[in-house]
């Protein structure tokens, strides 16, 4: 039964234990309930409940219901509800945003293995090179030379260049072959 909304403010603010008890009795399982259908979780909209009753007794001195005590009391809850589900969201969007900084660091990780065992693989295979297929290659492919530089710079003609030049594509694409995955799974990489 409640007494009205009068006498209960009047006896909550003179700290009259049995009033809150009486209010706390009430209201105390309909508003776990109530708490639950928002939260999913029955310990913790116990929890709230029990912090709405403890912020009562607090300000019971300030306490200015222009309603009935039991809207009051509701849209108490509900807002708590409200402030820990938004908190909830916030925690959730922090994780995705802390496991996609973590992917990325990761990902960027492996494309760095990737790289440096791929350019070991190339630099063994260009070890297999002739000598003078080696130099017109690296004068080519590192140096970014044309032809006809390069067979000014090695004093030989640019048909040699030419076929010195297929030659080591050829040995290369066959050194190669087993990493032309991890050639593919890098430049995706670094088109992303």
């Amino acid at each position: 039964m409640e007494l009205p909304v009068e006498q209960l403010l009047t006896a909550l603010k003179a700290g009259d234990i049995t009033a809150f008890e009486m209010l706390f009795r009430t209201y105390y399982q309909p508003l776990c309930n109530y708490a639950y259908t928002y939260l999913q979780d029955r310990d913790e909209a116990e929890e709230i409940v029990q912090s709405t009753f403890l912020n009562i007794w607090e300000k019971r001195t300030n306490l200015a219901i222009h309603t009935g005590v039991k809207p009051y009391l509701y849209a108490m809850v509900r807002n708590a509800c409200l402030n820990v589900l938004k908190h909830e969201k916030i925690k959730l969007q922090h994780a995705a945003m802390e496991m996609a900084v973590a992917d990325r660091s990761v990902e960027s990780t492996t494309r760095t293995v990737m790289a440096t065992e791929l350019e070991t693989r190339i630099h063994l295979a260009m070890d297999k090179l002739p000598e003078q297929c080696r130099l017109v290659f690296k004068l080519s492919r590192f140096e970014e030379l044309k032809y006809g530089e390069i067979a000014e710079q090695l004093n030989i003609s640019v048909k040699t260049v030419e076929n010195q030049m297929g030659k080591a594509l050829r040995i290369m694409r066959e050194q190669l072959k087993d990493y032309l995955p991890l050639v593919i799974a890098l430049v995706s990489g670094f088109l992303n």
